[in-house]
């Protein structure tokens, strides 16, 4: 009982700002949301297309740098410094080289969202949103590699810092733009992009600046080796990142297909999916900064070649977050007028119908919490004994086969609308939460097998030379 309060007190260690981190770059989605509601109805709807497909894309991309953190952490428990160093200038240089083609992509998004049978009006204003926040594509990419590096090597608390004046920065930053203040023009939905735009460099110099006059991080020496180009390490960060992408883009995907439904269904399910998916996204951030914690602490028991330690660390992380969602659950059964209240007016009958079925999608949501704790936590433990491509395969077969096909049986066939196409949602997290928790537990129990046999051996070994 003693180890497992010891591991729990670790974790929460690094879980508790790596968590307060996540809230703070999921506050800048929020309060994104909350002041597109400021500008009407059709602004949220419109805002909802354009933050979903921008928060996917860099959630795709920054599933593939976090490799760097997985890295980071093996060395670090390790001892070796130089490594670290190595890992770190190579993922900015893959952040770089993912950038481009991420921001053409986000450049030109107009056409395919009116492919998906989006709204004209609604597909114009999401387009001015994303062309203003593209520019901060590079920025956010170059902060998740250093933040990742810094939560391994056991500093989370300036990504906490850094990541909370943020969110303040892109409220204000937002206000000025979005209405024009100080003689500036109103820029309406793109103003909400370009405080963000501005947010994510301002963030990322703070991270760059921390790691350059540090004096922990001196001895790494960062920026002084960014010219050196290793193809090794690179491909090594690829290698196991990519797959991580993969999985995050068919979970991102799965999330935005249902978007797009949700605007096949009409403007008013598109505003009340917009604000439970965002109320969602916030719980959710906390066993997100657990799963990071998770992946450092299984990362750095590998490094020391400790396999018990590593079953431990991933066993308390999923508890951890399988508690923290339960409580989230409650809260979105018991309340939830209060939190659609966030977004909307509720007392404005112009309102009554985003505010009716807002609360039923809140309801489905209780549902799938603890599932959705789980699973990526279970991922984030896998991520630390590098195994990446079985979470990869799951996720395709859990988000897609499992939740999409039955979300859109039960919102389109079955007629349940929105709330069919969540329940699809809940289905399919809850099998990727099983799964996955079973694949770390079959993988560590192994490595704990296989080291308790060579310690049974060494003994023999060791009788052996004497004779």
């Amino acid at each position: 009982m003693s180890k497992v309060l010891a591991e729990a007190k670790a974790c929460l260690l690094l879980a508790i700002p790596l968590a307060a981190a996540q809230l703070a770059q999921a506050g800048t989605n929020f309060f994104d949301t909350v002041m597109m509601g400021l500008l009407g109805s059709q602004s949220l709807a419109a805002g909802a297309l354009g933050a979903v497909t921008f928060s996917a894309l860099m959630l795709i991309s920054t599933g593939i740098v976090s490799s760097v953190g997985i890295l980071a952490a093996v060395a670090e428990g390790a001892g070796e410094s130089n490594r670290v160093t190595c890992v770190t200038v190579q993922g900015l240089w893959l952040s770089i080289v993912l950038s481009i083609p991420f921001m053409l992509l986000i450049w030109n998004m107009g056409p395919i969202l009116q492919q998906f049978g989006q709204e004209p009006n609604n597909v114009i204003l999401a387009e001015s949103y994303l062309r203003a926040i593209v520019w901060g594509f590079p920025a956010s990419m170059g902060f998740a590699v250093l933040k990742n590096v810094v939560s391994a090597l056991n500093r989370p608390r300036v990504v906490m810092v850094i990541m909370v004046a943020g969110v303040f920065l892109n409220i204000a930053a937002n206000y000025v733009l979005m209405f024009g203040l100080f003689g500036l023009p109103a820029l309406g939905l793109a103003g909400i992009g370009w405080g963000s735009t501005l947010t994510y460099w301002a963030m990322f110099a703070a991270a760059a600046g921390f790691v350059s006059v540090n004096e922990h991080f001196k001895k790494y020496q960062i920026f002084p080796y960014f010219y050196q180009f290793n193809s090794r390490t690179f491909w090594e960060i690829f290698h196991i990142g990519w797959p991580i992408g993969v999985l995050f883009t068919f979970e991102a995907g799965l999330f935005a297909a249902t978007t797009f439904l949700m605007g096949y269904l009409g403007t008013v399910t598109l505003a009340a999916h917009q604000i439970a998916l965002q109320t969602a996204a916030m719980t959710f951030m906390v066993p997100v900064g657990i799963s990071y914690a998770t992946t450092i602490r299984v990362g750095q028991n590998i490094g020391k070649n400790d396999p018990k330690g590593a079953q431990l660390a991933g066993f308390v992380g999923i508890a951890l977050g399988a508690i923290f969602m339960g409580m989230m659950a409650l809260m979105f059964w018991m309340f939830p007028e209060r939190i659609v209240a966030i977004y909307l007016d509720v007392k404005n009958p112009e309102n009554l119908k985003v505010v009716q079925l807002a609360v039923s999608l809140l309801g489905v949501a209780a549902m799938f919490q603890i599932f959705d704790g789980i699973q990526v936590i279970a991922a984030g433990s896998l991520r630390g004994l590098k195994d990446t491509k079985f979470p990869m395969l799951i996720g395709v077969f859990a988000y897609w086969i499992v939740g999409f096909f039955s979300g859109y049986i039960m919102g389109f066939y079955l007629g349940w609308g929105g709330v069919g196409l969540w329940g699809g949602l809940a289905l399919g997290l809850a099998f990727a939460s099983g799964i996955l928790t079973w694949r770390f537990r079959y993988l560590v129990c192994r490595m704990v097998k296989r080291d308790e046999d060579f310690e049974d051996f060494l003994p023999q070994m060791n009788a052996d030379e004497r004779r």
